[in-house]
């Protein structure tokens, strides 16, 4: 069962693996761009592989600057760009000066979208810390916390408990003084 596991999630990996790349846009002599279709105002990654710089500049009239390319982690040539937010949908040029050499490839960007309808970080403080439970400390804590029904019946519960043990403690004394 265990070993069946493994296989099935070795599976999916190998899959993920294989259909990470189609993520990324058509290649266009060693440009990538991820996501494929951004909307204007979107940020992406670009990825330039086959150039031996360990620096590089994309240059493209849909960024709103030219990116600066740094060598990853696998070799290639990765930075990021913004798209400018007042672009058409379209194919826009995107061209990487690789020392002597340079790549051509290009970002196709998507038409502009709606806005999203919530908010994507907060708009209130979140209840943290202190300032979370400061709800709790207007609760009477007296009023709150055990009373005196509950220390009577905690003090009888430990009384019986006394005597149970006190009772079995002498039956067994009594006990061992009898020969077998």
């Amino acid at each position: 069962m265990g070993s069946l596991r493994v296989t099935l999630c070795a599976i999916a990996a190998l899959g993920t693996a294989a259909v990470t790349p189609a993520a990324y846009a058509a290649d266009g002599g060693g440009v990538s761009v991820s996501p494929s279709a951004p909307r204007p105002g979107g940020d992406i990654a670009l990825l330039v592989s086959g150039c031996q710089e360990k620096t590089a500049l994309a240059v493209s009239t849909a960024f709103v600057a030219d990116a600066r390319l740094t060598v990853g982690a696998d070799g290639t040539l990765v930075g990021q760009s913004r798209i400018r937010s007042t672009l058409t949908a379209g194919t826009y040029d995107v061209k990487v000066a690789c020392g002597d050499t340079s790549r051509a490839g290009a970002v196709t960007v998507a038409r502009k979208g709606p806005r999203p309808a919530a908010h994507a970080s907060p708009v209130a403080p979140v209840e943290a810390g202190g300032g979370g439970t400061a709800h709790l400390a207007v609760v009477d804590a007296r009023a709150a916390g055990p009373g005196t029904a509950h220390t009577v019946t905690g003090l009888v519960l430990a009384g019986v408990a006394a005597t149970a043990v006190a009772l079995r403690s002498a039956r067994r004394g009594r006990g061992q003084g009898r020969p077998h």
